[in-house]
């Protein structure tokens, strides 16, 4: 029974981890002066490709499987890190919040760099904005597993029979 209500709380912790992951992300994409730069130049440049893309009649079918692939990275990056650090903590009956929110955070910043394999082509002003954009999915994987944490994280530990 116990494994059974400790599943549930882990299920109940990872779906408010994840929204708070995705709200620090978004919060922190909106505030920061040079995400928004980014963002900014990125939408309209998407946009701009988008309107010349149907403009020359590419289906657009086409348009909804690139917001998938979008969707599918945002699920990524959202997703998998505080669920795996919590695989982890759980197994290893971990209880710190260092655990939590500070392997969930660097798991998420490190997602890009290890599926592309290391630092892209590029100077030191790229190398840059790609450690900026490190450091804003560090804080959106940490809030993820502080919010981890709080709700299943600091009880992880505790002996069958406390409650």
């Amino acid at each position: 029974m116990r494994v059974l209500g400790r599943l549930l709380l882990l299920c109940l912790a990872l779906v408010l981890a994840v929204p708070a992951g995705a709200l620090m992300l978004g919060l922190a994409l909106v505030l920061d002066p040079a995400a928004q730069a980014w963002l900014a130049g990125g939408a309209l440049a998407g946009l701009d490709a988008t309107l010349s893309d149907l403009a020359a009649g590419m289906a657009p079918e086409t348009m909804l499987l690139a917001l998938a692939g979008i969707a599918q990275a945002l699920a990524v990056l959202l997703v998998a890190p505080p669920v795996l650090v919590a695989l982890v903590g759980e197994t290893l009956r971990l209880r710190t919040l260092a655990w939590y929110a500070g392997g969930a955070g660097l798991l998420s910043a490190a997602l890009p760099w290890l599926a592309r394999g290391g630092a892209g082509p590029g100077g030191a002003e790229r190398l840059a904005a790609e450690g900026h954009l490190s450091a804003i999915l560090f804080l959106a994987g940490a809030a993820a597993g502080l919010v981890y944490w709080l709700v299943a994280g600091r009880s992880a530990a505790e002996p069958a029979g406390a409650a």
